[in-house]
């Protein structure tokens, strides 16, 4: 045999091992099946009613003030815990304050919301709740108001304050015409994640 039939009969040879190839990949049966699949992410809303809970004027040493607020969940995940930071700011309209602030002579009583208004939860100065660590807040004021069902998606809970300037039978001149600005923010965490 020649070297141009060789040649020819390797080529058809491969042509055709090609073509086996080939045709094999296609030969099988096959199903396909699409599924559809969502994740949605939940929300977590949580609202302060009213947004100003306090604002008098004329405060002098001994005066109280109750004042009650509602903290809901609008949200569709369930709140596990609030946590609360206090900030303030004093603002001294004779410039005589010296060392003293007007935060330590103003105490917050956070109440029980039932019908016995005066069961104090817990009794702090603004100026002692705002040192304290969100966490110790949850501990000893949030957790006991709400429990251990934190707030559920659509409830509504509501909470009872009681302003104090606390009167410590020494003169509080400096502080006459003194402002105070209370600024209180809630922060809402979801509950843990759950396998479903």
């Amino acid at each position: 045999m020649g070297i141009k039939k060789k040649l020819g009969v390797g080529v058809a040879t491969a042509v055709l091992g090609f073509s086996l190839i080939g045709g094999g990949t296609f030969a099988y049966f096959s199903d396909t099946e699409e599924t559809n699949n969502t994740f949605a992410a939940g929300t977590l809303d949580l609202n302060a009613d009213p947004s100003v809970i306090i604002d008098v004027e004329n405060m002098k040493p001994g005066d109280s003030f109750y004042r009650d607020f509602q903290l809901s969940n609008e949200g569709t995940l369930d709140i596990q815990e609030v946590l609360l930071e206090t900030a303030y700011t004093v603002t001294d309209a004779q410039g005589d304050n010296g060392s003293e602030d007007f935060g330590e002579h103003i105490e917050v009583e956070f109440l029980y919301n039932d019908t016995n208004s005066d069961e104090i939860i817990y009794r702090v100065t603004l100026a002692e709740l705002a040192e304290m660590t969100p966490e110790a807040i949850d501990q000893h004021i949030m957790y006991p108001w709400y429990g251990e069902n934190g707030l559920p998606s659509g409830s509504v809970h509501d909470f009872i304050v009681k302003f104090n300037f606390v009167d410590n039978e020494e003169a509080q001149n400096a502080f006459q015409g003194d402002s105070l600005q209370l600024d209180w923010t809630f922060e809402a965490k979801q509950m843990d994640g759950e396998d479903q």
